[in-house]
């Protein structure tokens, strides 16, 4: 089992930056899938960037370019550098991992991008 706390969201304007971090409660992200997944009012949950069981990245469309993945395994963390927000970026962005064949989540942080 492992648990997945977020935080870092929050209310930011268009062209600002916000920096959000995932902290595992066990060493895990290593060797696993580890990312980010973001779901807006109405909107399916959508992948927003992660890395893969093998170290490289994947990052959705809209969000390259602005966005950066980050871990740091000593913490047991992930981030999400976050840059030249927009307002469709505002959505409820999830941590996310899959180990020993199982998703597991974390409870959510609010981004919001003001015009």
């Amino acid at each position: 089992q492992v648990q997945l706390v977020e935080s870092g969201g929050g209310l930011v304007q268009a062209g600002g930056s916000l920096r959000l971090s995932c902290a595992a409660s066990r060493s895990i992200f290593r060797d696993n899938t580890a990312g980010w997944y973001r779901q807006a009012p109405g909107k399916q949950r959508e992948l927003v960037a992660t890395f893969t069981s093998g170290g490289g990245t994947n990052y959705a469309d809209s969000v390259k370019g602005r966005f950066t993945i980050s871990r740091d395994n000593p913490k047991n963390t992930v981030y999400l550098e976050m840059n030249s927000l927009k307002p469709e970026d505002t959505a409820v962005y999830y941590c996310y991992l899959r180990a020993w064949g199982l998703p597991y989540w974390g409870q959510g942080t609010q981004v919001t991008v003001s015009s």
